[in-house]
């Protein structure tokens, strides 16, 4: 960020590619429309391009781009007066993650997988929004458990407990579908 800064431009193409992927998927996650997930990308990546000027390193780029999404999803939440975050629909084709290719091409061993990929993703839908949300800054961001408290404005004891719960929650679903 700081090269894009400096007039760079090739340096925020490499930040795009390091980041697009993460970033959507945690929106994605968090609002459950992809298609408001991509406007509230778009907007997210309008203002890192708007505040390239003043940028000053205060973080790791990656806590500085996950708190500009943080902030914007609680803003579009507040203004389209949402309580609780909708969970994420699929369609009965859609695969919910995209799981790696299946060791063996036996059909129990695909739908014994794509099982476990439906109830990772109901037991993600299921949370609550900020345990869901730090446990998708934690997977898809790849953050720690200070840049998480960053980048969510809570302390690292909060973001670690949220964490902690989300993690049980998913565990035990999963355990449930033994």
């Amino acid at each position: 960020m700081l090269a894009y800064r400096d007039g760079d431009a090739p340096a925020f193409e490499t930040l795009y590619r390091r980041y697009r992927g993460r970033l959507y998927r945690y929106l994605v996650h968090q609002c459950g429309n992809p298609a408001t997930a991509e406007e509230l990308y778009q907007d997210i990546w309008l203002k890192v391009v708007n505040a390239r000027q003043g940028y000053e390193v205060a973080a790791k780029f990656s806590t500085w781009l996950f708190r500009i999404a943080h902030n914007r999803l609680m803003d579009h939440f507040r203004s389209h007066a949402r309580a609780s975050l909708v969970a994420y629909e699929l369609d009965e084709d859609d695969d919910p993650i995209d799981p790696p290719a299946a060791e063996s091409g036996q059909p129990e061993r695909m739908l014994e997988r794509k099982a476990m990929a439906q109830a990772l993703v109901d037991g993600m839908a299921a949370l609550p929004a900020p345990q869901r949300e730090t446990f998708v800054l934690a997977q898809e961001g790849d953050m720690t458990l200070e840049e998480i408290a960053n980048a969510t404005g809570v302390s690292r004891e909060t973001a670690k407990s949220r964490l902690r719960y989300a993690l049980n929650k998913l565990r035990q679903r999963l355990r449930d579908l033994k």
